[in-house]
């Protein structure tokens, strides 16, 4: 065995995966720079360095959530009882109490502010790291001769249509987030191929009732568009509106070229505006011309401002960096001996990977406007702590299976609770898979 293997092996028992790690790492220098040139408008109004402190302050909370995670064993019973029941009840309360009193943010009602310390609160973002722990607790207790069973499935996408449900109105984009994110650990979770047939049907006519209702919107649209200009128009209106203008937008997205920049387009026009002026390599870093134009370039379009600044070539080197966590966390998941950590870990890969998409999909007008923030580089405390989160858990499990060739640490040996600790249907014996020998 080389030296190479055994000094990865030595990295990866003792703190986890080396390449999230890498990622991970990458991802927070993206996150400062990136941030910084993004927050022109913010400077203006905080001062020069005011909007980079806020985000590496939260970047270093999250980096110390990352640290004492990768230590403690996925298995810990303390740790399961935190992120799976105490955090299912916070965030369904937190969704229901923003439903009706939370604070507008971007047009939308979607957070509340925790009195003293200031913190504003996005449930939407705990919403989908709460969901992957709901969906591998179920999948793992519901394991039925290597595969989930029926009752499994249903409980699932019960899951999936509560959550989807409680944030509709942060996004209608995180309902098929969360369709992705289960559909990622329904494979790893052993599921038949006629499971998937029929979960595919169910998400399809999931889909068909979001576009009638679209098609029942649109005719709504000249009415709404005049209640929207009289004083008695109410707040659901208004969002109503923003809805049906997004969507409308999107068909006709490619005769965006010959309008006007109204209120209305002005995300989409500024953003396209950017990714051209950066071109095949960018302008250079601190040089975006169209972050002090760009509404919420700092967030819900920092992507925009990353391939000006750096161009085509950094766009698609971070989009690789996400798919590459998503392929390592594949890698490990089916090296676990369990289900429950390979459906954590390829839960809490695809939460990232899928949400990244989705935003870079979001800013090259693959899809409709909607606010879904770039994992761990977009401003955001609530995003950045979530992702953190993620990224420990992932670290966690990593480091855990690494010691199962090692005689000295009997870590994946661990209890678990009652009903998980079925088998991972989808291992690959390790002498098969990873040629490992005994210590």
């Amino acid at each position: 065995m080389s030296e190479k293997v055994l000094r990865y092996r030595e990295i990866s028992r003792r703190y986890g995966d080396p390449w999230i790690w890498g990622i991970y790492l990458t991802l927070i220098v993206f996150s400062i720079v990136e941030s910084y040139s993004a927050s022109s408008r913010d400077v203006a109004r905080m001062g020069v360095y005011e909007p980079v402190i806020r985000q590496v302050v939260f970047l270093a909370i999250g980096a110390l959530f990352v640290v004492v995670l990768s230590r403690i064993n996925y298995n810990n019973r303390l740790l399961l009882l935190v992120l799976i029941p105490l955090l299912w009840f916070f965030t369904v309360l937190s969704l229901v109490y923003v439903m009706f009193f939370g604070e507008v943010i971007n047009g939308a009602q979607r957070a509340f502010t925790i009195p003293g310390i200031n913190l504003t609160v996005q449930p939407a973002e705990l919403a989908k790291l709460s969901a992957v722990t709901a969906l591998a607790y179920i999948m793992a207790k519901n394991q039925q001769d290597r595969d989930v069973s029926v009752k499994g499935l249903v409980l699932s996408t019960v899951v999936v249509a509560v959550f989807g449900g409680l944030m509709y109105q942060s996004g209608l984009t995180n309902t098929l987030l969360l369709m992705c994110i289960s559909g990622s650990m329904f494979l790893i979770g052993g599921a038949r191929f006629k499971k998937l047939m029929i979960l595919g049907i169910v998400y399809i006519l999931v889909a068909l009732t979001f576009y009638a209702w679209k098609d029942w919107s649109d005719k709504r649209q000249e009415t709404m568009k005049k209640l929207a200009n009289t004083e008695q128009t109410t707040k659901g209106v208004k969002r109503e509106v923003t809805r049906v203008n997004r969507m409308t937008n999107w068909h006709r997205r490619d005769s965006l070229i010959y309008d006007s920049v109204t209120s209305e387009n002005s995300q989409e026009m500024f953003s396209r505006m950017a990714q051209a002026h950066g071109g095949l390599t960018g302008v250079g870093i601190g040089n975006s011309r169209e972050c002090s134009r760009l509404p919420l370039a700092f967030s819900d379009y920092i992507f925009s401002i990353i391939v000006e600044e750096v161009g085509l070539i950094g766009g698609v080197f971070l989009l690789i960096l996400y798919l590459w966590l998503l392929s390592r966390a594949a890698m490990i998941a089916r090296r676990c001996h369990r289900v429950l950590p390979a459906l954590l870990i390829i839960g809490m890969a695809a939460m990232i990977t899928f949400q990244a998409l989705f935003h870079m999909a979001i800013n090259t007008g693959v899809f409709p406007v909607s606010g879904q923030p770039l994992p761990l580089i977009s401003k955001g405390g609530t995003s950045i702590l979530v992702t953190s989160v993620a990224f420990g858990v992932m670290l966690s499990v990593s480091r855990t299976i690494s010691n199962i060739t090692n005689k000295k640490n009997k870590d994946e040996g661990i209890a678990l609770p009652s009903g998980l600790d079925a088998a991972n249907p989808t291992e690959i014996p390790v002498k098969n898979e990873w040629k490992y020998q005994s210590n």
